[in-house]
């Protein structure tokens, strides 16, 4: 075993330092571990990796819900302010789905009456009574109004003179004179008259109501009247419930 020698000044010195080979295997024999630690070590290695790829995977799956949650919301939010505009309008113009003793008052529904009763008079039934109906709440809710569309939003004609329409059907001068057209009975006549002439049978039996009335009254949208046929239809049947109507 080597002694620490004495320098000259009598203090003792260190002994020299090992090789380095020998400090290597010093130090590796320190950090040696044994094959379960290295496993155990794995181990927590993986339980830490799931951990996260299921963490971002919860988060992932979270921001997709809230994002379909918000897309949800805002969709029925659309559509809760687009039933809101319709009920606006249905309230104005568009029967829809309704019951007809809360919908129209007793004057509308005797003219819807004087309309059924025109048309069968004239041998029609129940559809075509209904198509009737349908026309005069298009063009006027059933009122007969003594004036028109030019009056009201400044309608003209195809070419540029005032519109002339009046009455339930809103029917022009070339139909008749004001007080035909004026007159409930006489304007639906008129009316059904000119439906059998410009549609007659099978055909008008296999169109659409609203396309039966468009090419009776000429109206610039054809499918302007297809929102009131159910409403027509249910004015007819509660019309028939009260005794006024004929059969199919």
């Amino acid at each position: 075993m080597a002694r620490s020698a004495r320098s000259a000044s009598g203090t003792r010195r260190a002994a020299p330092a090992r090789g380095r080979a020998g400090a290597t295997r010093a130090h590796a024999r320190k950090r040696r571990t044994s094959p379960a630690q290295r496993r155990r070590k794995a181990q927590r290695a993986r339980r830490w990796r799931i951990a996260l790829i299921t963490a971002a995977s919860a988060l992932a799956v979270a921001a997709v819900i809230s994002v379909i949650a918000i897309v949800g919301l805002a969709a029925r939010a659309l559509s809760d302010l687009g039933t809101g505009l319709d009920g606006i309008g249905d309230a104005i113009t568009d029967p829809g789905p309704f019951d007809p003793l809360a919908r129209y008052d007793e004057e509308q529904l005797a003219n819807a009456g004087t309309i059924v009763t025109a048309a069968c008079d004239l041998g029609l039934g129940t559809r075509d009574q209904a198509i009737g109906v349908m026309t005069a709440m298009g063009e006027s809710s059933l009122r007969n109004i003594e004036y028109g569309d030019w009056k009201t939003s400044g309608v003209t004609n195809p070419d540029g003179s005032p519109t002339t329409s009046i009455g339930l059907f809103q029917q022009q001068d070339g139909w008749g004179t004001r007080e035909q057209r004026l007159d409930p009975y006489t304007s639906a006549t008129i009316f059904f008259e000119a439906m059998l002439r410009k549609v007659p049978d099978p055909e008008r039996q296999q169109l659409e109501p609203t396309i039966v009335a468009h090419r009776t009254q000429i109206n610039r949208d054809p499918g302007h009247y297809a929102k009131y046929w159910t409403g027509a239809v249910q004015v007819v049947a509660e019309l028939r419930h009260r005794g006024v109507g004929c059969g199919e």
